[in-house]
C-alpha cells in the first residue's frame, strides 16, 4: 500500500526549530517529487516548499525563505522540512505530498496525487 507518513510535529516557541519527516511506504520516493503543504483552520492548503526528484531543485514559499530547508535522503526514503525561526503563524497541520511526475517542482497542491496524514506544528510562547 502506498503511504506517506509525518512525524515530528509538535509545540514549540517562537524562534524555536522542527524537523519534520516524511517517510514513504510502498514505493520508492526517489521517482518522486515531493512537496511540503500546510492548513491552519479556516485558511485554505498553502504550499510551503517542494524538492525534485534528485534533490538539486528547491523552492519554497516566500513566507518561509531563509528559514525553512527541505532536503530528501532517498537511501531512507525519507524527505525532511528542516523549520528554523518558527513563527505563531508557521502553526497549522504540515502534510507531505508525492507526485511521480516532472523534473523540476512547484508547490501546487492539485498537482500532487498522494498525501500523508499530516503533523501538528504549533508556534506560541
Amino acid at each position: 500500500q502506498l503511504q506517506l507518513v509525518e512525524s515530528g510535529g509538535g509545540l514549540v516557541q517562537p524562534g524555536g526549530s522542527l524537523r519534520l519527516s516524511c517517510a514513504a511506504s510502498g514505493f520508492t520516493l526517489d521517482y518522486y517529487v515531493i512537496g511540503w503543504f500546510r492548513q491552519a483552520p479556516g485558511k485554505e492548503r498553502e504550499g510551503v516548499s517542494c524538492i525534485n526528484k534528485r534533490g538539486s531543485i528547491t523552492n519554497y514559499a516566500d513566507s518561509v525563505k531563509g528559514r525553512f530547508t527541505i532536503s530528501r535522503d532517498n537511501a531512507k526514503n525519507t524527505v525532511y522540512l528542516q523549520m528554523n525561526s518558527l513563527k505563531p503563524e508557521d502553526t497549522a497541520i504540515y502534510y507531505c505530498a508525492a507526485v511521480p511526475r516532472g523534473t523540476g517542482c512547484r508547490t501546487r497542491s492539485l498537482e500532487y496525487d498522494y498525501w500523508g496524514q499530516g503533523t501538528q506544528v504549533t508556534v506560541s510562547s
